[in-house]
């Protein structure tokens, strides 16, 4: 799981995200209860056009909890997990087959936190050679798989949004419509909410739309800003 692997089999572009994803800050608090923690891989790579991709699920509408609604592969962390690496690589392993030993590990992103007490991390990998994964749905949990553009969620393209409130704070919650083949998908909440957030700092550009996300899902960090500063100024 080694991420010099990666980098030799991986694009320019791929290669570049690698680098940058090595100096992105880790800000997750280890110290949260296995109970209140959770874990989704952003798994990325390369489409047919050299720009990252992202993996994406449909929750199976058997489930009792989102039914029905994309997801990134994740799930709560169990006592026998390591840590969240472990806990994302784990859930993806059994929600869509995906062998962990394929995927290269890069970087951590800052948690998000729900109305449920939940603490979600986002966990960073690669999938240098795409070809080597034949996904496995389990159809407890899953009822299908896509991928997307990583951009798609800094654009206004094929998005909406609505206004909404919590604990007197008034935040956005963003719709982004994809569809592929003959299939319809919304990536919406707190799933688009970790996209865009992945998408500017791995791609180091703003949205090109007002965000406002919530204070629970981490608002606008420090580190957002200095990322964005710092590729303003180049």
């Amino acid at each position: 799981m080694g991420s010099e692997g990666a980098e030799e089999r991986g694009s320019q572009r791929l290669k570049a995200l690698l680098h940058h994803l090595h100096s992105t800050p880790n800000n997750s608090n280890s110290k949260l209860t296995v109970s209140k923690r959770a874990a989704v891989l952003i798994c990325l790579f390369e489409g047919a056009d050299g720009n990252p991709r992202v993996f994406l699920t449909l929750r199976a509408s058997s489930l009792s909890t989102h039914s029905g609604e994309v997801a990134l592969p994740g799930g709560k962390r169990e006592e026998g997990d390591a840590d969240d690496v472990q806990t994302a690589l784990r859930e993806a392993k059994e929600e869509i087959g995906l062998d962990p030993s394929l995927v290269s590990v890069v970087t951590l992103l800052e948690p998000f936190h729900t109305k449920y007490g939940i603490t979600i991390i986002p966990v960073v990998g690669i999938l240098s050679d795409k070809d080597a994964f034949s996904p496995i749905l389990n159809p407890a949990e899953v009822e299908a798989i896509f991928d997307v553009p990583l951009e798609m969620f800094l654009k206004n393209d094929n998005r909406r949004a609505e206004e909404r409130e919590w604990m007197g704070e008034k935040h956005l919650v963003h719709y982004f419509d994809y569809e592929v083949g003959n299939k319809k998908y919304v990536i919406w909440a707190i799933t688009a909410a970790i996209l865009i957030r992945a998408a500017t700092l791995l791609l180091q550009r703003s949205p090109a739309f007002l965000e406002q996300r919530p204070k629970i899902w981490g608002g606008i960090t420090e580190s957002d800003m200095i990322i964005l500063g710092s590729s303003r100024s180049k």
